[in-house]
């Protein structure tokens, strides 16, 4: 299985997502350029975190235009795994790839520490390795993860079990609903503003993020098993 790392001029968590893949899960990965125009090559998609072209308009914002967005686009509709983290979770908001919107945290400050989530759906192709209900520890680090959408959006997302994470006991940011993560209706697009990437070894406080990628790799070995 091949991964991409997508990397926009801001990004700073995109060495972490390839040690996470390459070094932890033992898969292979290469960073893609915002200027590349074809992912064919690649199993999965990756949006790391980070400020990409400064956040100077609103968080990803200018990133949705990007000339390898239409590609991740094009990813997303063949069904492959795209996954965003923090910046990557608002680039897809701005891009349509998910509902909603992303405001300022309630606060009005930046956060940086170890948060609990609990994983609300297992049943798809990020969380398989998760057990239903099962609390994890995975680190935020962001100015403006307060999720938002309408009444019609967030009933949709609960009709659909598209809300995967919440966070758990305490809500850091304002987030509607205390949503931490959600995917599209077709369940191969996560956004989420914790990063899984940054608790993938007992060494950095946890590696409770490990499973979410174990669970892509799983769901492409089942998915492309070949019998004789």
């Amino acid at each position: 299985m091949k991964f991409a790392v997508i990397v926009f001029p801001g990004s700073n968590c995109d060495v972490d997502m390839y040690h996470a893949i390459a070094d932890e899960l033992g898969e292979e990965v290469e960073y893609v350029w915002h200027d590349e125009d074809n992912l064919d090559h690649f199993d999965a998609i990756l949006l790391p975190g980070g400020f990409s072209y400064g956040d100077y308009l609103r968080s990803g914002a200018i990133a949705r235009f990007s000339k390898v967005m239409a590609a991740v686009k094009q990813a997303a509709e063949a069904g492959k795994p795209v996954l965003g983290v923090c910046n990557g979770f608002q680039i897809l908001l701005e891009a349509g790839l998910l509902p909603g919107a992303m405001r300022r945290n309630q606060g009005l400050k930046f956060i940086c520490r170890p948060v609990q989530l609990v994983v609300e759906n297992n049943e798809t192709m990020f969380t398989s390795a998760y057990n239903k209900g099962e609390v994890i520890t995975i680190p935020i680090a962001h100015g403006e993860g307060n999720y938002y959408c309408d009444e019609q959006t967030l009933q949709r997302l609960v009709e659909n079990r598209q809300i995967v994470f919440r966070y758990h006991g305490e809500n850091p940011n304002g987030s509607l609903a205390d949503i931490a993560g959600i995917v599209n209706e077709r369940g191969n697009v996560l956004g989420m503003m914790p990063h899984p990437e940054r608790a993938v070894d007992a060494l950095l406080g946890s590696a409770d993020g490990l499973k979410l990628f174990r669970s892509i790799v799983n769901y492409w070995r089942e998915t492309h098993v070949v019998t004789a």
